[in-house]
């Protein structure tokens, strides 16, 4: 029996609490993936899967279902600390080729940043398997355009969630995921 995902969707989230547990939970409500059993999978692309968005994804989950994703967290409780989550995620040309999705997290990183290093991790990811020739010290802007003028990979892409860890000292979470839907 084949299980590939057919269809993927990406979301994001922030929670804020007292408990670091807690703070985690109210993340994934924010993101719309806390009713499911999340089980955390490496990061290829399936072949051929379609990108939906989080409403059309979500029509094919119900509560307590076993839920696969690729998903990228950080926690802090250091007041006015700037936490960070990606994914980032590289699609190949040949459609029965699989792509790459890549998890970053980092403190005190911007959002624009963490995504592009995100991309770049993916694309990075996906060009040495496809064996496409690339200098890893030129700035991701360089690559990116070199990587789709090869013709081998045809979309990069992130979702990434950045905050500001609450002030007071409440523990602050944020998650970025690739949800798998088979």
């Amino acid at each position: 029996m084949e299980f590939v995902p057919k269809k993927v969707f990406f979301t994001k989230g922030v929670g804020r609490s007292k408990e670091q547990l807690t703070s985690f939970e109210l993340a994934l409500r924010d993101a719309g993936i806390a009713p499911y059993n999340l089980v955390t999978v490496s990061s290829i692309m399936p072949p051929g899967a379609k990108m939906v968005s989080r409403k059309e994804g979500s029509k094919h989950l119900n509560p307590g279902q076993v839920v696969f994703v690729v998903m990228s967290r950080i926690s802090a409780n250091e007041p006015n600390r700037l936490l960070v989550a990606s994914v980032g995620c590289a699609i190949p040309s040949e459609k029965k080729s699989y792509g790459y999705l890549s998890e970053h997290h980092a403190y005190g990183q911007t959002e624009e940043k963490a995504g592009e290093y995100a991309e770049d991790l993916a694309a990075s990811m996906l060009a040495s398997t496809l064996g496409i020739e690339f200098d890893p010290e030129k700035a991701w802007n360089e690559r990116e355009k070199y990587f789709k003028m090869s013709g081998k990979i045809v979309r990069t892409t992130n979702i990434t969630q950045s905050a500001v860890s609450d002030k007071t000292g409440k523990w602050t979470s944020v998650v970025a995921a690739a949800v798998l839907i088979f």
